[in-house]
């Protein structure tokens, strides 16, 4: 049984509010699942179809071990979008969500309704921003571009890059 299950109360009959009480409870349980282990980024690909030569490509994720697997499908159930993938690189499984859409209208207000507590705040900002751009085809106008260049460098600062911020940049202003 995952842990979504067991955080789960035991309600009695016609108990009011129960339901509420454990959406709630789900939902905090997620964000501390999230500030520990989950991560907000950003990847760009060069792609020479695009009047920008390059794709912007947000996505909110969260790694596990298999022994962990059931929560992330708890999450995926509860967001009800994004998929779950095995990544052979650590090998762990990743429950992933880059579809724009779903980014905008599911998984930000959730974490607008239910804030990080850790550092991952500030990293959640800068994504937030950059979705909010990325969903109105800001990414398009080479201007934009280079401003959300310059603000998803400033998310997981420690995470690799396989661009170097002043590359993209260049390759954005010509």
């Amino acid at each position: 049984m995952s842990a979504l299950a067991h955080a789960r109360p035991c309600l009695p009959a016609g108990r009011s509010g129960g339901i509420k009480r454990l959406v709630m409870e789900s939902s905090w349980y997620i964000t501390g699942f999230v500030d520990g282990e989950g991560c907000f980024s950003v990847s760009f690909n060069l792609r020479k179809r695009l009047k920008t030569g390059i794709e912007v490509r947000p996505s909110f994720s969260i790694s596990q071990n298999m022994r962990n697997f059931d929560i992330l499908n708890d999450i995926r159930i509860y967001f009800k979008c994004g998929s779950i993938r095995f990544c052979n690189c650590d090998r762990t499984y990743k429950y992933e969500v880059r579809s724009i859409k779903d980014l905008v209208l599911k998984i930000i207000p959730f974490f607008e309704d239910h804030p990080l507590k850790t550092a991952k705040q500030k990293d959640f900002e800068h994504f937030k921003l950059i979705c909010s751009m990325v969903y109105k085809n800001l990414h398009f106008s080479p201007t934009h571009l280079i401003g959300l260049i310059n603000e998803a460098y400033q998310m997981n600062e420690s995470g690799k890059r396989k661009y170097t911020k002043e590359f993209l940049l260049k390759l954005a202003a010509r």
